[in-house]
């Protein structure tokens, strides 16, 4: 060590920040009056929340350092999370809970008169995702830290997220999602790390100066990737992970020759144009303009990301990649980030003078992909007329990664044409395209599906050819949900009650859970149970009436399903049963009734006109029961406007039925059924996705079955008559009869038409009408059993015991023994993990 750099260490070695209620008042009133020049006259809350989360951040940044510290000096294996959606939540609630901070927090800031809950709302959701993907990712950085395993996330910094939704007459309407507006307290700009990226341009063929032929990208419009970081606090452990995020800058910020000559737009156009691929999550590629946008930022978050585990490699070892497989694993998820396959070909062979083989051989040692998808349609595809323009260099390397599979195919199976046909990485026909799973199998080590079902059908069909060929690479790994987020911080009378009996070692291990089947025979224990269930109703049927302007009784069971709106996930299943309900209060038949409180969110892709129809039809369902007098509190039901994290964290605790009723064979996985068990909601669904598992753990007697399985739903396509089950049923067709007559939509003719012919429709993908009679059977199920209020509360219990396998950290220890192969390591300065009598 250098003196320079021994001076350096010792004004960074500082003492970690106290953690007392009183240290903490201390921080939040110097960052209130000195970072955010604050007079003590304001009252603008936002102001305050930042001053809490700045002091907050304090506490992590030693942590932070004393972990990067530790990873670089043990010089052991690492593994980078690729995903271009991280649908992160709010950062406030988690980084104080897993600092082991709450109970001082609450103090410092009723010592200065504000309220915890009242300035968490102030934080905005960092809503980079679409859904069940980027919340995934956001469990996984999460476990990992947990865990403490070397692994870095890698994203997109989105300026504008998950657009908000709000209702217009029952129809959704998009609102931009300025989440960066008031800035992010928990980024910090790492511009030193900055990465150019290529676009356009040619390829150029020349001769090095050892003689050899090689390839360089040239004449490219480029931009550059400046990375933010974002802290990832393991519980309560002194690790802290990073979440690194590209935002993408010009080369340039104007030219000054256009600027002087008076065309001020001009001059600053390649700046718009670059900062463009980082403005918007996920653009409609509906049009050719979305297409190129959206490939933009994929191709911008892999070669950023590659480049900069490349840097950090280089910096350590020099240009010797030999061990470089042997340290490093890409995990790419989905097939969002899967151009890193040749992207890594493409660096180490015309920046690092690597050979093709020994480029291969790298590549296909370090790349991991999961794939998140049963349907067909929603595999990436890039026309080759696209790729060619935007990456024409990466394309090269796409096209000989694809003849060189071709001859081994041609090798394995000889003169089976057809074969090769459907496994080339091109699909050929009249416009070619660039198959993104396909290039990911071919170049990766690993390939996993997200539940067993899932896995198995991954094999069977979508990738049954190249499952035959390569058996060794495909593996399952079960999903899961972080229990710090999705049971100790946002239930907090449920925490409370399962700790006081079994202590807290549930928080990190899942599985001690188990331990409350011991328990449901207590009487005692049940009620208070329930009573932690009541309370959370009570805080949702509050925040109903507030955005909804609905009144859920907390006595009436509380039915919910929230996702995201999609023909395959079946809300149009669910409100054929509240039509059927409301049929049913209208003729009468009401003898042991049993209250129902159903609430409905998610939102619509913009450009899904079947979806949005879904939810006008919700809608008007609504309107119309809930100003029916008939009907009073035996039935309410609610769409849910602009579903996201922190909703759900209100959501998930009050839950009693979670709705997971996706087509048998459609859904991967699935992670709100996860959430929802786990803070002891029961589950109605079908065998599909997890909610297979979830029914092995918790069993048979406490799971609500339906539907056609994976095997029936095949069977029955062939011969499949929906009009035919639909006349044969007389609750069936009641319900059909009130949409199609106009009964809720009285003033608008035929409006749900097209909802009411895809049912009827004999090639129905969705398969609604075979699963109705079903549905509706096991919905009076759950209703007799909710009115068992002690059968109920042992069903409930049960679900949260047994729900210990549906843990993230689970899912990354299956991660970690079976893919990457990393060692766990602790940071040496422990001056950042809680007190004893805080971890208490």
């Amino acid at each position: 060590m250098t003196e320079q750099e021994a001076r350096m260490r010792r004004i960074t070695d500082v003492p970690c920040v106290g953690k007392t209620s009183a240290d903490l008042v201390q921080g939040i009133q110097r960052h209130y009056l000195r970072t955010l020049g604050q007079h003590t006259s304001s009252h603008v809350k936002n102001y305050k929340y930042q001053a809490l989360a700045f002091a907050i951040r304090d506490r992590l940044m030693e942590c932070w350092k004393n972990t990067k510290d530790a990873y670089e000096e043990q010089d052991g294996k690492r593994a980078y999370y690729l995903s271009l959606e991280f649908l992160m939540g709010r950062a406030l609630g988690n980084a104080v809970l897993n600092l082991g901070l709450d109970e001082e927090v609450v103090k410092a800031l009723h010592d200065l008169g504000l309220d915890f809950e009242e300035i968490v709302e102030e934080e905005r959701d960092a809503g980079l995702g679409n859904g069940g993907l980027g919340r995934l990712a956001a469990c996984f950085v999460d476990s990992c830290a947990t865990l403490q395993l070397p692994v870095t996330g890698y994203g997109i910094r989105y300026e504008y997220g998950m657009f908000r939704q709000h209702i217009e007459n029952g129809y959704q309407m998009e609102d931009p999602d300025h989440w960066l507006r008031g800035g992010n307290v928990w980024e910090v700009e790492r511009s030193e790390y900055t990465q150019r990226i290529h676009f356009g341009g040619r390829s150029e063929y020349y001769h090095d100066d050892q003689g050899d032929l090689r390839v360089r990208w040239v004449d490219s419009n480029d931009v550059l990737a400046v990375p933010f970081d974002t802290p990832i606090p393991g519980y309560k452990n002194g690790t802290v992970n990073t979440l690194r995020l590209w935002k993408s800058a010009a080369t340039d910020e104007f030219d000054l020759g256009e600027f002087n000559a008076g065309d001020y737009a001009g001059s600053v156009a390649s700046k718009n144009e670059a900062e463009h691929i980082s403005m918007v999550l996920y653009p409609n590629d509906s049009s050719e303009n979305g297409k190129e946008l959206r490939l933009r930022q994929q191709y911008f978050l892999a070669s950023a990301s590659i480049k900069d585990v490349l840097r950090q490699w280089v910096n350590v070892h020099g240009e010797d990649f030999s061990e470089f497989s042997a340290k490093n694993v890409f995990q790419l998820n989905d097939t969002h980030p899967t151009v890193s396959v040749a992207e890594l070909m493409r660096i180490l062979m015309d920046d690092y003078r690597l050979t093709w083989d020994e480029a291969w051989d790298i590549t296909q040692h370090t790349m991991a992909y999961t794939n998140h998808t049963l349907l067909p349609e929603a595999l990436e595809r890039w026309s080759v007329s696209l790729f060619s323009r935007l990456l024409p260099r990466v394309l090269d390397i796409i096209y000989e990664i694809n003849g060189r599979f071709l001859t081994v195919l041609a090798q394995k199976y000889p003169g089976d044409v057809e074969r090769q046909r459907r496994m080339s990485i091109i699909e050929e026909g009249d416009v070619q395209h660039v198959r993104m799973a396909y290039l990911a199998i071919v170049g990766s080590f690993s390939i996993n599906g997200v539940a067993q079902l899932h896995s198995d059908l991954l094999v069977e069909g979508l990738f049954a050819d190249f499952y035959k060929l390569w058996p060794e690479k495909f593996n399952n790994k079960t999903n899961g949900v972080t229990q710090r987020r999705w049971m100790a911080w946002c239930n907090k009378p449920l925490s409370a009650l399962i700790s006081s009996e079994i202590g807290d070692d549930w928080i990190t291990q899942l599985n001690e859970l188990q331990q409350l089947e011991l328990l449901v025979d207590d009487a005692n224990f049940r009620e208070r149970w329930s009573a932690c269930k009541r309370q959370n109703k009570e805080r949702l049927s509050k925040v109903v009436e507030e955005v909804c302007g609905v009144r859920f009784s907390p006595d009436a069971m509380f039915d919910i399903q929230v996702k995201r709106i999609h023909e395959y996930k079946r809300q149009q299943l669910n409100i054929l049963h509240v039509i059927h309900l409301y049929d049913r209060i209208k003729r009468g038949d009401t003898a042991n009734w049993t209250n129902r409180c159903v609430l409905i969110g998610g939102k619509a892709a913009p450009g899904y006109y079947m979806a949005k129809q879904i939810i006008k039809l919700i809608n008007n369902v609504a309107e119309v029961i809930n100003n029916d007098p008939d009907v009073g509190d035996k039935l309410k039901i609610v769409f849910f406007p602009n579903y996201r994290v922190s909703a759900m964290e209100i959501i998930a605790p009050a839950a009693d039925l979670s709705e997971q009723i996706s087509t048998a064979g459609k859904e991967a996985s699935g992670t709100g059924n996860m959430k929802f068990m786990m803070n002891g909601a029961m589950t109605i669904g079908t065998l599909d996705g997890a909610n297979i598992e979830i029914r092995e753990e918790v069993g048979r007697d406490n799971f609500f079955l339906f539907g056609l399985t994976t095997d029936e739903v095949e069977a029955i396509r062939p011969n499949y008559v929906p009009n035919n089950i639909i006349a044969a049923d007389e609750d069936f067709k009641r319900v059909m009869d009130l949409i199609e007559c106009g009964h809720f939509s009285q003033f608008e003719p035929g409006l749900f038409a097209p909802i009411t012919g895809s049912i009827r429709c004999h090639d129905d993908p969705w398969l609604v009408a075979a699963d109705f009679r079903s549905y509706i059977d096991a919905q009076q199920e759950a209703a007799e059993a909710y009115q068992d209020k002690e059968r109920w509360q042992r069903m409930s219990i049960l679900n949260t015991a047994y729900s210990g396998k549906f843990s993230t950290d689970r899912t990354m220890e299956d991660y970690n023994r079976e893919i990457w192969h990393l060692t766990p390591i602790r940071p040496k300065d422990e001056t950042c993990v809680p007190p004893r009598h805080l971890c208490d």
